[in-house]
């Protein structure tokens, strides 16, 4: 047994046997479990309000995915409206400016017709001068005399009638 004695792992385990015994006796174990239940508490509680804030942060994402959703359906309204109401003004603007060229164009016919008759009047009464003045040379060198003045002016009178 001596023997047994003399080896330091005997001394260790006696050592530690008695540690063991002043640590149960001082109440060690009370210290260590209450404080390992604190510790347990305090993680739960930091888990229980990580818990919570995933919670909220689920409900917040999911408030701000449908306020984007309504943003984004907003958005695509205003475009749709826009769309339409610049086709209904280049409709607008189209339809005023063929209103505008056909006005132009009725103007300007009948400026052109307004002219032409002016040209035709305009031609008539020279024939009718040249042909006066012609006719009145004939005469005057063909009939002589007092008969001839008197025909001279009356067919004078009878062309200028017809031709105007």
């Amino acid at each position: 047994m001596t023997e047994f004695l003399a080896e330091p792992e005997t001394w260790v385990a006696v050592a530690f046997v008695i540690l063991m015994g002043v640590f149960a006796y001082v109440g060690v174990h009370r210290t260590v479990l209450n404080s390992l239940d604190k510790r347990r508490d305090r993680i739960k509680a930091e888990l229980d309000e990580a818990s919570r804030l995933k919670d909220e942060a689920a409900k917040l994402l999911a408030e701000y995915k449908a306020r984007r959703a309504s943003a984004e359906r907003e958005a695509q309204d205003i475009i749709a409206s826009a769309k339409d109401d610049a086709e209904r003004i280049a409709a607008e603007a189209r339809a005023k400016l063929e209103d505008f060229v056909a006005r132009r164009t009725k103007t300007a016919e009948s400026k052109i017709a307004l002219a032409e008759a002016q040209a035709v009047a305009d031609v008539r009464a020279a024939a009718a001068n040249a042909a006066v003045a012609a006719a009145s040379t004939i005469l005057s060198q063909s009939v002589q005399g007092q008969v001839a003045e008197g025909l001279v002016q009356r067919g004078i009178e009878e062309v200028r009638s017809k031709l105007n």
